[in-house]
């Protein structure tokens, strides 16, 4: 398989790079808001309280779902500098630019990324 070309890498890199901003940027809304929680829990019924909860819980899963995401397009960023962009890290092998345009944070090739979700399937 071919090495991506020059304005393929530039491509790619700008959409990880808005990809990071448009992250950062939800962080950042959501570290302003009230307290890190969207709802307070105010002196109400059980049930309501338990739903406030249920809120609270699904918005600290969404940020951390949100911050994983983050951490894997600031490491794909971070393989632009080392040069190894591009590259399988299970075989090295070149990954294609019809992945890396449908998931640009890819990093596995697509033979290792099968192998890897079939025992997790088979586990």
């Amino acid at each position: 398989m071919d090495a991506l070309e020059p304005d393929q890498v530039a491509l790619l890199r700008s959409i990880l790079e808005r990809r990071r901003a448009e992250l950062a940027g939800a962080a950042a809304r959501e570290s302003a808001g009230a307290g890190g929680l969207p709802v307070q829990e105010v002196e109400t019924s059980p049930a309501d309280k338990a739903t406030v909860r249920l809120l609270n819980d699904l918005a600290l899963e969404a940020a951390g779902q949100a911050a994983a995401q983050l951490a894997t397009v600031k490491h794909a960023l971070a393989k632009f500098e080392d040069g190894s962009y591009g590259l399988c890290e299970d075989c090295g092998n070149d990954i294609g630019f019809s992945r890396l345009q449908a998931r640009p944070e890819a990093r596995l090739c697509i033979a290792c990324q099968t192998r890897v979700e079939k025992r997790k399937a088979s586990a």
